[in-house]
């Protein structure tokens, strides 16, 4: 059965595997101005940097998805954002359809809608790099929340309680939950829940030392690709 931990639980647990990296634990206070200027310099650095090393990445999956499947090359879906602010969310496509829906349907193992490129690109999270200019434009940072539709923001929020505190930061590319195997399909509440007690745990917890070690984490993540499909 699955089983719903708080937060202040799952950083018991997790953190010790952590000793390694020399990094305190982020004590539990205020994010000051110096903290979100410092965050915003490391996301507009790194976002820049990432996409002039990525460029010849970015043209070879550009090229596979179009000769793949017809339809455009990237993806724009509403995500919801800091202080409940909406924006268009930039993805290579990887399904043979493009949703934007109240009925927005997650990607399941075996999904029909995924095309060839899609699978693989998905896999190794080639599809989130166009997210670089999400960053780049102020919508989302490199670490946050991973951003939902708008559709499941709608659902989930009516039955999670603490389901808002992610809005009070900034959506990213990798998070806190995506660092710790909370990715993929959520085909349960209590699943989600447990997604939602990280991303609540980042929102308190949130300072340029944790933003650093889960972006040096987050390749890790990838490699196992742990439930992502």
């Amino acid at each position: 059965m699955h089983t719903s931990q708080t937060p202040d639980a799952m950083m018991k647990a997790v953190f010790p595997a952590f000793d390694g990296l020399g990094l305190a634990l982020p004590e539990r206070r205020a994010v000051s101005r110096d903290g979100i200027a410092a965050k915003r310099v490391l996301d507009v650095t790194v976002s820049i940097l990432a996409l002039l090393l990525l460029l010849p990445v970015l043209a070879l999956v550009s090229l596979a998805v179009k000769l793949d499947s017809k339809g455009p090359v990237l993806f724009a879906q509403r995500r919801t954002g800091l202080a409940g602010k909406t924006f268009p969310i930039f993805k290579f496509r990887s399904m043979r359809v493009t949703e934007e829906s109240a009925d927005v349907k997650q990607a399941v193992e075996g999904d029909a809608r995924i095309t060839r490129v899609g699978r693989i690109i998905r896999k190794t999270s080639l599809d989130e790099l166009p997210q670089l200019f999400n960053v780049l434009a102020g919508h989302m940072s490199l670490v946050g929340p991973r951003p939902h539709a708008v559709a499941h923001d709608d659902y989930y929020g009516a039955r999670i309680s603490n389901y808002g505190i992610r809005f009070k930061v900034k959506p990213g590319i990798t998070g806190w939950a995506q660092v710790n195997g909370a990715r993929g399909e959520t085909p349960t509440i209590d699943i989600m829940q447990d997604r939602i007690n990280y991303d609540a745990w980042y929102a308190k917890h949130r300072n340029l030392a944790l933003d650093l070690k889960i972006l040096a984490l987050t390749p890790l993540e990838v490699i196992s690709t742990r439930n992502a499909y």
